[in-house]
């Protein structure tokens, strides 16, 4: 008797399992599981959601001069102000450079930061990628020696406003600019980007608590460290599926 309800039991449990299964693989119908080989369609991206999609701006609808096989093509087509192409409608339409999130070159994603397209080497549920930007020194260079922060009052009343019109003062803007190589994430749920840090990485493992409560449990020191090692972990548990690449 034990016999023939253990093996009714595990009929049950069997018959459950293929259904979700099935739910699942219907949900995921014409998606496939992101692997190092997928390529993402060439053309230029709107907005993340058409990243998501795999349906970027094919270069076939491009209004362009340049040959669409020149190894350069997508360099010379951002050089201008603006793109010009054909919707689903056939209607003609345009965007300013500055406004697209950036496009797929050979299968491989790019994307706009600072008016610069950097490469995305890292695809996954959480993205990462390395860019070039250009950072600035807000506060105010004094001659009496130090730096000056326009932002904060020694008497507690932050940035003062002098009332009896132009004044002499002794503070000169610092204009100092520079280029430096920052690390930025990318959830891909929702598109958003944030910079690469022990902050932002807690934020996104916690769409995952059992391996967030493991990542907390880690030393100050390892948690640092170990910040891309536990992006791999979630990726590998919380694998991305895009569209599948259909011409």
């Amino acid at each position: 008797m034990k016999k023939y309800f253990r093996m009714i039991f595990f009929g049950a449990l069997m018959v459950q399992i293929l259904a979700v299964d099935t739910a699942i693989g219907q949900d995921r119908q014409g998606m496939v599981k992101y692997t190092p080989d997928f390529r993402f369609r060439d053309g230029i991206f709107v907005n993340f959601d058409q990243v998501k999609l795999n349906s970027p701006i094919p270069k076939a609808k491009l209004l362009t001069s340049t040959d669409y096989n020149d190894k350069e093509f997508f360099k010379k087509l951002l050089e201008s102000e603006k793109i010009y192409y054909y919707d689903g409608m056939g209607i003609r339409q345009e965007i300013k450079v500055d406004d697209i999130w950036g496009y797929a070159r050979n299968g491989v994603l790019y994307i706009q930061i600072q008016n610069n397209f950097n490469r995305i080497t890292f695809v996954g549920s959480i993205c990462h990628f390395v860019a070039d930007v250009t950072t600035y020194d807000s506060r105010y260079y004094s001659p009496y020696g130090g730096y000056y922060d326009p932002y904060y009052s020694p008497y507690g009343y932050g940035n003062y406003y002098y009332p009896y019109g132009s004044y002499y003062s002794p503070y000169s803007r610092s204009s100092t600019a520079r280029n430096e190589i920052k690390q930025y994430l990318i959830d891909f749920g929702d598109g958003k980007i944030v910079e690469f840090d022990q902050k932002n990485t807690e934020l996104l493992l916690m769409k995952d608590s059992e391996l967030y409560e493991e990542y907390v449990r880690l030393s100050r020191k390892d948690r640092k460290n170990l910040m891309f090692v536990y992006i791999r972990k979630f990726n590998e548990k919380n694998p991305l599926y895009i569209p599948v690449n259909q011409q």
